[in-house]
């Protein structure tokens, strides 16, 4: 089925925006092999570069999500304290670990309408029970790190405006905050409801300076601690690569791995790139969103950028959630590897998976 989802912005001057997003929906039985032949796929295609492909569906990797423990708000200061002195990262524990899983089709399009019999995980070499399955569209806690380097001045309108249709998409129990970044990062939001309020805050902020994206980067994932639900979810919007913070690209993929963060990125790139930063750009936006088991959107159009907000929006309320509790649970701090195989229906095309590789245990 295709969903058409009308976007109404409050800016002046910004036109009412349709999108329609593709989902396919297998139903929970198939009754005869002639059920494919009648299949309707309805899609509207987004004008945007090939995606990345995710790897074959014998050999998928899926991340677990965990239970991550409160911790004080995050200042600014206290970011940059913590930058300086590299504080450990709290482990995860673990108890029932939770497996959010996109899945789609060789042209993109959502694969909804699997079932439990689907799906096999294994932790290690070991292949463990799903104690836990849904497809529901649960609450997500939600945060934007949004680019205000000097570089965005003239795209910054539309970034404005797909940050907006990004939470558009979002239900009423949802909540998001926001951190914008340049020279630093800094929390222009804290968690909340209201839409109205990040979209007036988003107007005074004023594009200007360096990059820091791996520090807005980390100063996001410790924002989710406060938040209210086990689902999290980050989107990066940026234009170019970091080249202005104090952590290191090694160090912020340790702290994705052991974060319960899912990570969505767009890349707004030029044809050319004017320095190395640059041209590095869309490869760490994309090992980043990757690893995390998140997916990285890469643009050379502006007016692309409300399109794609909204369809990431739709995506992370159209997942999987596997959960099961591990067979020999170790308190090791350890990392523990997931493998997900999925068993599709007979006769369908080759489905691919989105998801993160593993977890860190606890070390108590």
């Amino acid at each position: 089925m295709t969903r058409r989802l009308q976007r109404e912005s409050s800016k002046p001057g910004i036109q009412p925006r349709t999108v329609s997003v593709a989902i396919v929906s297998f139903p929970r039985v198939i009754r005869s092999k002639g059920f494919l032949a009648s299949l309707l796929f309805s899609t509207l295609f987004f004008s945007l570069p090939a995606l990345p492909q995710a790897p074959d569906v014998e050999d998928v990797h899926i991340a677990p999500r965990l239970d991550v423990e409160k911790s004080d708000p995050v200042t600014q200061q206290g970011v940059l304290d913590t930058v300086r002195t590299h504080a450990p990262t709290l482990k995860s524990k673990v108890d029932l670990v939770l497996v959010p899983v996109t899945v789609t089709d060789p042209m993109n399009r959502l694969v909804t309408g699997l079932d439990r019999e689907n799906f096999q995980i294994f932790e290690g070499k070991d292949r463990q029970e799903v104690k836990h399955f849904s497809s529901e569209d649960a609450p997500i806690s939600l945060g934007v790190i949004f680019d205000m380097s000097g570089s965005m001045s003239s795209k910054i309108e539309r970034a404005r405006e797909a940050v907006i249709e990004f939470f558009k998409t979002a239900n009423p129990q949802d909540e998001f905050f926001m951190i914008a970044f340049a020279d630093k990062p800094e929390e222009i939001s804290d968690f909340t409801n209201s839409i109205d309020d990040l979209q007036g805050k988003l107007v005074y902020t004023v594009p200007k300076g360096r990059t820091a994206l791996l520090d807005a980067t980390y100063l996001g994932i410790s924002k989710m601690r406060q938040a209210k639900y086990p689902k999290k979810s980050l989107l990066i919007i940026s234009d170019g690569g970091d080249n202005h913070s104090r952590y290191t690209e090694g160090e912020i993929k340790s702290l994705v791995k052991e974060a319960d963060v899912m990570i969505y990125s767009i890349g707004i790139y030029d044809h050319y790139f004017q320095t190395e930063e640059e041209r590095l750009g869309p490869q760490l936006l994309s090992d980043i969103s990757e690893l995390s088991g998140g997916r990285a959107f890469t643009i050379d159009n502006p007016n692309d950028l409300a399109d794609v907000a909204t369809k990431i929006g739709i995506e992370l309320r159209n997942q999987y959630v596997l959960g099961y509790r591990p067979k020999n649970p170790g308190h090791d701090g350890k990392w523990h590897k997931i493998k997900v195989k999925l068993l599709p229906p007979k006769g369908l095309p080759p489905l691919h998976v989105y998801a993160k590789t593993g977890y860190y245990a606890s070390s108590q």
